[in-house]
């Protein structure tokens, strides 16, 4: 069995994120408020798209992201479950009233077709950026929905990893920033040294740091720039929790590999319209601000909220919770983490798959920050975490220059999916059907 066709996906039980506090330079840091000053959530509805029954550009199977472009058009990327390994793929594009305007896109192996895309994001122009493993490159689209040309990843070791990465379009065009978040690319972040092996590079020699780097797609060749380190915490190895029945690929995959505690800070970034970058890789409260073409850190943004220490009554109510989830799912084990390995099949196989149970750890406190995104005008928008761990709390209001505009009490509103021009944002809903639509709403100026 050739090891270099395994793609390792992490179960959808482990919604499992990384980070942590890094030491501080000579930058300027702001202090916020520490009590919060309520916002309330209203937004003007402009108008939705997707029902249950219709014509097919209205029913979507699964919406994976949405985009806005300079013209207020918004993209959804829309495929059925399992897209990017098995499934149609396709983007549809709708006007500022939510009219339809086109399709594109498919499941294939050819230019212009999705084969295993990773990510997507949307340039100002209305360029559309696919990051597309299963072809080894970013595939780009004009702004008619055209297939314009491939920008290949580099053959060295660290060529093809970036490929399976988060993406944010550079506002400023020409190029797009890529990074292994949270949610999204949690394999590429938590699995890189052995997806480094799978891929060609040496996966003895595990990450130092979690970058966020800038991929310029003007040429042939990806070419990247690192223009932020996120602090990577350490991590204990895999060497003694692999099965002694797993196959002999898989064992010395797992053996290279460090893999993240449960409740282990995310690295959540968000682009600023000058294209400079906003982060979190800490569990306390602490948002830093690089300014474009920068080589460091020129502010931080702190609130006075503390993480929260773990408790064994967490870690025990954390466990219960996943392990009535996994009894839902068939899986009665409790305190292990699952691994699925696939093997994509040939003309002589089927597919297999092969799962494996690593023993969960723990990071030692609840981070306070769970997601952070910008406005298209600059708004910082930040969520953190809910009364009970896992869950979803207030959202805060900031600007890059360290302005405290307000927060939405938990509950009043979902974090938006995407932001627009003129204070656009698209929220994923599912209604009482569970049919996916996109709601887009209009925001007050305050907070655009």
């Amino acid at each position: 069995m050739n090891a270099t066709r395994f793609a390792p996906i992490i179960s959808s039980l482990l919604m499992v994120t990384l980070g942590a506090v890094p030491a501080l330079q000579s930058q300027e840091v702001i202090e916020l408020p520490g009590r919060d000053r309520r916002i309330d959530a209203e937004f003007e509805e402009v108008y939705r798209v997707g029902v249950l029954d219709g014509e097919s550009w209205e029913m979507f199977a699964r919406i994976t992201k949405v985009a806005f472009d300079a013209a207020g058009n918004l993209y959804v990327f829309d495929g059925t479950p399992g897209a990017g390994r098995s499934g149609e793929v396709r983007v549809l594009v709708f006007d500022g009233g939510g009219g339809f305007l086109r399709e594109f896109g498919s499941s294939g192996g050819g230019p212009g077709e999705f084969n295993r895309p990773v990510d997507f994001a949307v340039l100002r122009d209305g360029t559309v950026v696919v990051s597309d493993a299963g072809h080894r490159a970013y595939q780009l689209f004009d702004a008619t929905g055209s297939f314009h040309r491939f920008v290949r990843a580099r053959s060295e070791p660290d060529g093809v990893p970036v490929l399976g990465q988060r993406i944010h379009p550079d506002p400023r065009g020409g190029a797009v920033f890529a990074f292994a978040g949270n949610r999204v690319g949690i394999a590429a972040s938590s699995l890189m040294g052995g997806l480094r092996g799978l891929m060609g590079g040496d996966p003895t020699v595990p990450p130092m740091s979690r970058p966020v780097l800038r991929v310029e797609l003007d040429g042939e060749v990806v070419h990247t720039d690192t223009v932020v380190k996120g602090w990577l915490p350490r991590r204990g190895d895999l060497d003694d929790q692999v099965p002694n029945d797993a196959p002999a690929q898989i064992r010395d995959m797992l053996g290279t590999m460090k893999m993240p505690a449960i409740f282990e800070p995310a690295l959540l970034v968000g682009v600023l319209p000058d294209g400079g970058i906003v982060h979190s890789d800490s569990s306390a409260y602490a948002l830093k601000v690089t300014p474009p073409d920068a080589r460091g850190i020129a502010r931080i943004l702190r609130r006075p909220l503390r993480p929260e220490p773990l408790t064994p009554a967490i870690e025990r109510d954390y466990r219960q919770r996943t392990a009535a989830a996994r009894e839902g799912l068939g899986r009665a084990t409790t305190g292990l983490r699952m691994l699925e390995f696939r093997q994509r099949g040939d003309g002589n196989r089927p597919q297999s798959t092969t799962n494996v149970e690593i023993e969960e750890s723990y990071y030692h406190e609840i981070p306070v920050l769970r997601s952070l995104v910008t406005t298209w005008d600059g708004r910082i928008w930040v969520q953190r975490r809910g009364e009970e761990p896992g869950s979803d709390g207030p959202i805060d209001v900031l600007t890059a220059g360290g302005e405290y505009v307000g927060t939405y009490p938990a509950s009043a509103t979902e974090l938006p999916d995407a932001f627009g021009p003129d204070g656009l944002a698209a929220f994923i809903e599912l209604d009482e059907f569970d049919v996916a639509r996109v709601v887009v709403r209009r925001l007050p100026a305050e907070v655009r």
